[in-house]
């Protein structure tokens, strides 16, 4: 097992990378099996947080409003990577959101990871829940705040010292890091003939959104556009408002 990497976490606002978003990055560099520096942003999606995403894991469209715009954030965490492998639990979640962004924004984000998750449903088969706080529990890991991004990334590397001190001799490969896979195509823009459309819809059935037009992509344009017209139907041509 290396002993150089950075463990991290993503909050999101969903479950799917094509459609959902970052929220919240917690990472840490770790060296020598020590952390060694910390990386934490909130990240201003654009979109209301849902309300199941806000109860899980107390991040309210207020605290996401002072947060950092996705690409300025994203080149932030890129920087503090460099070319280190990554660690999480259950890491191919979290890098799938990181590679969706990284191609939007026109990185590479090629990484080889270490997966907790894994590593325990292998060493720990008879455990009820391999759960990340349920480890803690395990293990007697301070969990800190669960569902922040930064205290779930260390959680996780305290877990995988605690993994590696009870099972590294017996099971050594499984600790290893792997190239990770996930395959992420570049989501285009909004057009200008969408927010045009999509701003006429919105002022002709009156409807009220705090979704930033401006910031979405062309799939996601397309998807509103659909739903604004299954619900409330289309503008007749007379009705289409400009300016």
């Amino acid at each position: 097992m290396t002993d150089n990497y950075i463990v991290l976490d993503t909050e999101t606002t969903g479950l799917n990378p094509a459609r959902d978003k970052v929220l919240e990055i917690g990472a840490a560099r770790i060296e020598q099996g020590r952390v060694v520096e910390t990386f934490e942003t909130l990240i201003d999606t654009g979109v209301p947080i849902p309300e199941r995403i806000t109860e899980l894991t107390g991040i309210t469209d207020a605290m996401q409003a002072e947060g950092k715009k996705t690409e300025e954030a994203f080149r932030e965490f890129f920087d503090f990577c460099k070319d280190l492998p990554i660690l999480g639990h259950n890491i191919t979640f979290d890098f799938s959101f990181l590679k969706q962004m990284a191609v939007n924004l026109g990185y590479s984000f090629e990484k080889d990871g270490i997966d907790t998750l894994k590593i325990a449903r292998k060493v720990l088969a008879d455990l009820p829940s391999r759960r990340l706080p349920d480890l803690c529990v395990h293990y007697g890991i301070d969990p800190g705040h669960s569902h922040r991004a930064l205290d779930d990334a260390l959680a996780t590397h305290e877990l995988l010292q605690r993994l590696w001190k009870e099972f590294g001799e017996k099971e050594p490969d499984a600790f290893a890091a792997r190239p990770l896979q996930y395959s992420a195509k570049k989501q285009s823009p909004i057009t200008d003939s969408q927010k045009g459309y999509l701003n006429d819809l919105l002022k002709y059935h009156r409807i009220d959104t705090n979704i930033r037009i401006e910031d979405m992509t062309k799939s996601e344009a397309s998807r509103m556009i659909d739903k604004i017209i299954l619900n409330y139907g289309r503008m007749p041509k007379s009705g289409r408002r400009t300016g």
